[in-house]
């Protein structure tokens, strides 16, 4: 474990594209989505044990998620939970941190991970995250984790990286946000593409130095902002500087942008769980291919997955490669091919049948 090391968890988002068991006023990250015991926001924190001292890990949330967060993470004081007054996408969230960070300790190293992915082996996680600490500890470089992809999937990012079999750190070439399945199985197919993970690790120099050059408005704001960081006033900076802040990803902001990015390719099991597709794939299958959770009856389902609240029963019949699923006041049925429209239908819910819906 290295004090100098810190940890940022990004938990923040709805989930809009498992909705409706995700929710405005519960989102994801703070369910037991895989039935383990424990919220996905607990297995990330859980995750980084012997990776960084317990006081060094910071949860950057919506303020509406700051009682939710002390609820499931108990032993973080209220500095470290860093509430955002509206969303702004992740550049805004990981320049609230990593500036805030900086000014504690301006030779910080930083890993930056969503609360709501999935890491089926998590010693070879903490390899990966070892070897990218070790990269960056003394060099102004940004390292992010890459996954080999086992199928054309059109929801991720991917990396095409420059391959030298001799280092583990390879250097970036393109960086390409949820291509057309014809470009993604072309990707697939020339073994020069992994997925963006969404997992970076920089060292608090680097990542300043970054926001300054490619997202300059961002940073100037954030300076205005240091000496009151860790004093009272930082709720009100805070406030006024998100008002100022554009909507945008750290991808498109700076990591398409920077000629100091790395990968390290990872297998370790990992799944962002950000669709019900991607849940559908980790799961347990019943003989006919179906995951199951719920007080379901199923009459000739192949490829199904069923998730129902266990107090209704809930009859499906003749159904092949559909997600049915039902939480609080909302029944989605929905083709598992078209998983990607679940967006479209959470906006369409919210301008035509109103907010209590999604």
């Amino acid at each position: 474990m290295n004090d100098n090391t810190y940890v940022v968890i990004m938990a923040g988002g709805i989930g809009s594209r498992f909705w409706p068991f995700s929710r405005v006023n519960h989102p994801k990250q703070f369910h037991d989505v895989l039935g383990i015991g424990e919220s996905m926001i607990q297995t990330t924190v859980k995750r980084f044990e012997g990776i960084c001292p317990p006081e060094n890990i910071f949860v950057v949330t919506h303020r509406d998620y700051a009682n939710l967060v002390r609820e499931h993470l108990p032993d973080l004081s209220d500095n470290q939970i860093l509430q955002e007054p509206i969303g702004r996408n992740t550049a805004a969230c990981i320049a609230y941190a990593c500036f805030k960070i900086a000014k504690r300790n301006p030779t910080a190293n930083i890993v930056i991970a969503p609360a709501d992915h999935v890491i089926l082996r998590e010693e070879s996680f903490k390899k990966c995250i070892k070897e990218a600490l070790a990269a960056t500890a003394n060099s102004e470089i940004l390292v992010t984790l890459g996954i080999k992809p086992t199928r054309p999937h059109t929801g991720y990012g991917y990396i095409q990286f420059i391959d030298d079999e001799s280092k583990a750190l390879k250097k970036v070439k393109t960086f390409t946000e949820k291509p057309s399945l014809e470009i993604a199985q072309m990707f697939l197919d020339s073994g020069e593409f992994v997925w963006n993970a969404g997992i970076f690790i920089w060292n608090a120099q680097a990542i300043v130095k970054a926001f300054h050059q490619y997202l300059g408005d961002m940073a100037e704001t954030f300076d205005e902002g240091i000496p009151v960081l860790d004093t009272d006033q930082e709720e009100q900076f805070i406030n006024r500087a998100y008002s100022h802040c554009r909507n945008i990803s750290i991808d498109y902001g700076i990591m398409e942008k920077a000629d100091n990015v790395f990968v390290i390719l990872g297998d370790f099991g990992w799944s962002d769980l950000g669709s019900w597709d991607s849940l559908y794939s980790l799961s347990e299958k019943t003989p006919e291919g179906n995951v199951i959770d719920g007080n379901v009856l199923a009459y000739d389902v192949k490829n199904c997955i069923i998730k129902t609240p266990p107090d209704q029963l809930v009859v499906v019949q003749g159904l092949e490669d559909y997600i049915v699923a039902a939480h609080d006041n909302v029944f989605m049925v929905c083709r598992r091919e078209d998983e990607q429209k679940v967006k479209d239908f959470v906006a369409d819910a919210k301008a035509m049948k109103g907010q209590n819906f999604i």
